[in-house]
């Protein structure tokens, strides 16, 4: 019986919550990148095999698990390192984002300055789990509020922990009105597609501090805290009869594939067998 060897794959998509991130997922094994540039960062992670590159006079290998971190205008290469080639998730984010990233860190908005990142692969499991899960989030159906704080989270961690010159983070104040604001507008508004920028406005915080805050005060992120409200609200109309198509439309969900897998990830069985059971 004839061994399937893997084939070459590549998704290339902009995701539109996030401003036009773009993004690609793929799978190499005989392709090789010319030399190029891009006027974006180049971050990601490498999932099987290894990445073999030049980059700034030097050759690099991402095998995986690894990180890849390259910074805008430097010429580099990519081919496979190993026979079965490579697989990774790439995003391509713009240095003025990275350059807000910073200023969230640091907690003053007007002071904006673009990382720089000396290695271009790093061993950071924490980080490499960060961006596949930033990646699988921006390639599904998911809340902008979600998308969004993937992103803010991922690029400030790798900032904090891989920039040659990480700003100084701002320290966790206690901000309970804030909190309690922004808990009252997601019980409002979950039904409705909420963006980190709604929420910072609400609170009259920087988005990343009021995630910071609210995770510290409520044990969730603010997508999460969304997450819970519509699978809440979702329970009730179910047990009135409602059909879950219908559910999932009055209660915010992108699908009902979408509502399925958020109900059943908080309440450990489907919408369906939820209500099957209510009928008893």
């Amino acid at each position: 019986m004839a061994i399937r060897q893997p084939r070459e794959q590549a998704r290339f998509w902009r995701d539109r919550d996030t401003g036009g991130l773009e993004l690609l997922r793929a799978r190499y094994i005989t392709h090789s990148f010319a030399r190029h540039t891009h006027d974006t960062f180049a971050i990601g992670v490498v999932e099987a095999g290894g990445d073999r590159f030049t980059y700034r006079g030097a050759e690099h290998v991402a095998p995986a698990g690894s990180v890849v971190l390259i910074n805008p205008g430097e010429p580099h290469t990519g081919q496979a390192a190993t026979a079965d080639g490579w697989a990774y998730r790439m995003l391509y984010p713009a240095p003025e984002l990275l350059a807000a990233a910073t200023a969230e860190l640091t907690g003053r908005p007007g002071q904006r300055r673009i990382p720089f990142f000396a290695a271009p692969v790093v061993h950071d499991p924490a980080v490499a789990q960060l961006l596949r899960d930033l990646h699988l989030a921006l390639e599904q159906p998911a809340p902008a509020l979600e998308r969004q704080t993937h992103l803010l989270a991922t690029l400030c961690a790798i900032i904090a922990r891989h920039a040659d010159d990480p700003p100084a983070t701002r320290p966790t104040a206690g901000a309970g009105r804030a909190v309690d604001l922004t808990r009252d507008y997601l019980d409002a508004h979950y039904a409705e597609n909420v963006t980190l920028h709604d929420l910072a406005q609400v609170a009259g915080l920087s988005p990343y501090h009021l995630v910071r805050i609210f995770r510290r005060a409520t044990g969730l992120p603010p997508h999460a805290y969304l997450l819970q409200a519509r699978v809440t609200r979702a329970k009730t109309l179910l047990a009135r009869g409602w059909p879950p198509v219908r559910v999932a439309h009055a209660t915010g969900f992108a699908d009902q594939s979408h509502f399925t897998r958020g109900f059943a990830r908080i309440v450990g069985v489907t919408p369906g067998r939820f209500q099957v059971a209510n009928r008893c």
